[in-house]
């Protein structure tokens, strides 16, 4: 589970897992196995970094 930031500064979290595609157009949007996607203020980079810090503290150490 991630935590990114939405257009209105409301804070939520996202299950990393269920993540499919993430874009820049300009704006930070995710989009989700389910269908669902998510305009958020963090960078593409940003939401990279976060999940692969949450993947490194659930299944142990990754190569960046």
């Amino acid at each position: 589970m991630i935590q990114v930031t939405r257009l209105n500064n409301t804070k939520f979290i996202i299950n990393a897992d269920l993540i499919e595609t993430i874009e820049a157009n300009p704006d930070t949007m995710i989009s989700l196995t389910t269908g669902k996607k998510f305009v958020v203020r963090e960078s593409v980079e940003e939401v990279m970094r976060k999940i692969i810090a949450y993947k490194r503290a659930t299944y142990g150490t990754l190569e960046e």
